[in-house]
């Protein structure tokens, strides 16, 4: 402990640990309610509980870069510049996941500058919002007359297996094309789906066909087939 002692009376004249401790508490209990929130009300189509999993790592960094920073301006402009530099190329498949990456960072924000009683308070209020709009509205965000981009890939090498599924469940199956490569297929469709429940059990079937096989479907409602 001795080699570090400096550093922590360094750091506990500036922060006062039992509110770091306080703050990084509700940080964590605030996003891992954001995935439980995410996951059962969010309409993303994609893999909604792997997307959420970043929920707490990304609230508890902001939360603690914010308390490292927030009293010293060297180190607010030294973080400024450092991350002039770093690329973020995550592909953000669906509007509705940056918006609950924000709520994330916002909640990370209001933590890292003491103010967990308005973190909370705001969490509160935007999930509630969210969830009366999704009673209100029916979960009307998903149009069953939107045309969608499907993407497979997998190492099987029968097209009809994918096809049958895809046409058991979907309204409407167009195939856009296909690639034969060494690991397998690459195969694009455009469809229609009456629900996202649909859209789901295409995902089950399509992932069990193999470890290899993954799945991406994205809403293109100006798509003309």
């Amino acid at each position: 402990m001795g080699v570090f002692e400096p550093y922590l009376d360094q750091f506990s004249q500036s922060v006062n640990l039992v509110d770091f401790l306080v703050n990084m508490g509700v940080t964590a209990l605030l996003t891992i309610l954001l995935r439980i929130f995410y996951i059962r009300v969010g309409n993303s189509v994609s893999n909604r509980s792997r997307f959420a999993n970043n929920f707490l790592l990304l609230g508890l960094t902001t939360m603690l870069i914010i308390t490292i920073v927030k009293s010293s301006i060297a180190l607010s402009l030294g973080l400024v510049g450092a991350l002039s530099i770093v690329r973020f190329r995550a592909a953000i498949k669906d509007p509705e996941e940056l918006t609950y990456l924000f709520l994330t960072i916002g909640i990370g924000l209001a933590a890292g500058a003491n103010q967990p009683i308005v973190a909370i308070l705001a969490f509160v209020f935007i999930t509630g919002l969210l969830y009366l709009n999704k009673k209100i509205t029916g979960g009307l965000s998903f149009r069953k007359d939107d045309n969608m981009y499907l993407n497979v890939s997998t190492d099987k090498d029968d097209l009809t297996i994918i096809t049958d599924i895809l046409t058991r469940h979907l309204s409407f199956v167009e195939l856009k094309r296909v690639d034969k490569t060494a690991a397998g297929l690459e195969v694009s469709f455009v469809v229609k789906a009456e629900s996202v429940d649909t859209i789901e059990a295409v995902k089950k079937e399509i992932a069990a066909l193999s470890d290899a096989t993954t799945f991406s479907m994205i809403d293109q409602p100006d798509l003309v087939v």
